[in-house]
């Protein structure tokens, strides 16, 4: 046989498909597979995570130390990642479902998520006092100085009050109450044109807490017929978060 006709034989009898080929095409395969698993992987934790929008459902205790003193909260009821930590802190941001005062829960998921009815929540804001008195207690030296005109009834009890156009507090009004052997309530809010626009910061009220903490706690003036509940709660739910000292 001649080497050309050898050669034409060797053609004759090679593979359609080489080895090299084959082994090419098998580690593509593979490649595109594992891109496949791991964009499925990375769209399920960023789908899960967009879905908690900052949210945890965990209850994990954390000692949260802000001046003198020690608070014991657990995550699922602090708004942001960065404070749920055990250590010394400037302030602790909470949230909490109303009335039950719960936390974020896969239950309670759809109320942390609804823009539509701001009145599910009640927002806490807790830091190291720096005044001598809260709310209540500056009605008196401050805030009656600063009311005009006639008071109006509000809800449930509440005295309304306008303020002056130079008061520093624009289009805000106050809501104040005489309170039998305690000092009176008073919280301040900037009312909605119609209860469709409340929001959840349309009132807040400070009062202080444990030895040296101001708490800022805002909801929506849907809920001021509830005044008295809320404030009550409030109280009690940080006094049985508060470790008392050694």
């Amino acid at each position: 046989m001649t080497t050309t006709s050898a050669a034409a034989g060797n053609e004759e009898h090679a593979p359609l498909i080489s080895p090299r080929f084959l082994y090419g095409l098998t580690a593509v395969v593979v490649g595109f597979a594992a891109l496949t698993a791991a964009i499925s992987l990375a769209g399920r934790w960023y789908g899960e995570n967009l879905a908690l929008a900052g949210h945890t459902t965990s209850t994990e205790t954390n000692d949260i130390f802000i001046g003198q003193d020690h608070l014991r909260l657990p995550s699922n009821v602090i708004r942001f990642e960065q404070q749920r930590i055990t250590g010394v802190a400037e302030r602790a941001d909470l949230y909490l479902t109303w009335p039950s005062l719960q936390g974020y829960t896969d239950e309670t998921r759809a109320r942390f998520n609804d823009i539509n009815h701001p009145e599910s929540l009640i927002f806490l804001d807790i830091s190291q006092s720096t005044m001598s008195r809260d709310m209540s207690g500056r009605i008196e030296p401050i805030y009656q100085h600063l009311f005009t005109g006639k008071p109006l009834p509000g809800p449930a009890g509440l005295v309304r009050h306008a303020m002056k156009d130079n008061s520093g507090y624009g289009q805000e009004v106050f809501f104040t109450a005489e309170r039998a052997g305690n000092t009176p309530y008073a919280v301040r809010c900037t009312l909605p044109a119609t209860p469709a626009a409340s929001t959840s910061a349309d009132c807040q009220r400070d009062i202080h807490a444990g030895r040296d903490l101001v708490v800022l706690y805002r909801f929506s003036s849907q809920l001021l017929p509830q005044w008295q509940a809320i404030d009550n709660a409030v109280a009690t739910f940080l006094s049985d978060r508060l470790v008392p000292p050694n």
